[in-house]
């Protein structure tokens, strides 16, 4: 990225990377979704209010001259779920609603320690997911009757993150990417007794942006970025305590995501990284749980290197016509 050789250039320079990893921490090659690809009911429904919280180091492994780059992220999100058949197979889909307030901290050269602070929303995120093997598309009353038990599921999906967020592209620490966000899974889950054997494979796959931090006082013309392709997998054992009572021990590893800058690579931003995690979701109510969740990155070569705890409260219901026995 072209620099201008005047005072402003160390702010740009912690804007430069707080806003590369700003943007690297939302995409959700970092997700550690157990129980993912699980058969629910057709008709089913879930409204999920979830509080995340997100603090730790950044690593720029001499991508940047910034030293002590931290970040604390706090993100309310919005979801619901719904279960449905699609050609006789069970189906899902799902969307979800973030909102991010954020702080950026790091110190760069001889100019001591600059902060960024932004409030606003994420991109939204959108969720398809369809069984393949071992799940046909039944109301509850028809998994009472077959009393139906899960053995070997076999599903893929299809995640898109669009463009909806906060977005600046005068400045380089923003929410919203600016770009359009494709990823295909193939999900296995195997269970055994009370044992749940979880393991999904994917690709990120990333639109261009065509108007990255551009038209300011540090760069008076218009940059495009594009990011390569992140490949990810992602593992689980989790275990029912009893009805609606799990936990889980989660792990995932991701490879890829160098960024370019008008058509020149930088090779430091390569991500190498795997985080470990656990779950627990507790019966509140009859409709209602509680989830609770904590991460911690376990390799982290590029990016960033957070803590993650989340609390969720999930509220589930399921149409009065899957309930009833057909006639």
């Amino acid at each position: 990225m072209t620099q201008h050789s005047n005072n402003h250039q160390a702010p740009a320079v912690l804007l430069w990377a707080c806003g590369l990893l700003a943007a690297s921490a939302l995409v959700s090659a970092q997700d550690l979704a157990p129980r993912a690809y699980l058969i629910t009911p057709t008709g089913t429904n879930t409204l999920s209010l979830t509080y995340a919280y997100n603090t730790g180091g950044v690593l720029l492994e001499g991508a940047a001259p910034i030293t002590d780059a931290t970040t604390k992220l706090s993100v309310p999100s919005l979801a619901y779920y719904r279960s449905f058949s699609l050609l006789g197979r069970s189906a899902n889909a799902l969307a979800v609603l973030p909102y991010g307030v954020g702080t950026f901290e790091g110190s760069v050269l001889e100019e001591g320690r600059q902060s960024i602070y932004r409030s606003g929303l994420f991109d939204a995120a959108f969720r398809l997911s369809v069984n393949l093997v071992g799940g046909p598309a039944m109301t509850l009353a028809e998994i009472r009757q077959r009393r139906w038990q899960q053995k070997t599921l076999i599903g893929v999906s299809l995640r898109v993150i669009a463009p909806t967020g906060q977005y600046d592209p005068t400045k380089l620490v923003n929410l919203g990417s600016n770009r359009w966000t494709f990823k295909p899974e193939l999900g296995f889950s195997h269970r055994t007794g009370h044992w749940i054997f979880d393991a999904y494979g994917s690709v990120w796959f990333f639109t261009r942006n065509p108007e990255f931090f551009s038209n300011n006082d540090y760069v008076p013309f218009t940059q495009a970025q594009t990011e390569d392709s992140v490949f990810a997998t992602e593992m689980h054992v989790s275990y029912d305590v009893r009805l609606r009572l799990w936990v889980s021990l989660d792990g995932n590893f991701w490879y890829g995501g160098r960024t370019s800058l008008n058509g020149v690579e930088n090779p430091k931003t390569l991500e190498k990284n795997s985080r470990l995690g656990v779950t627990a979701s507790i019966p509140v109510t009859r409709h209602g749980a509680l989830k609770f969740s904590y991460a911690a990155g376990a390799y982290i070569l590029y990016g960033g290197d957070y803590r993650t705890l989340s609390v969720a409260w999930q509220y589930a219901w399921v149409d009065k016509a899957s309930m009833n026995p057909k006639q």
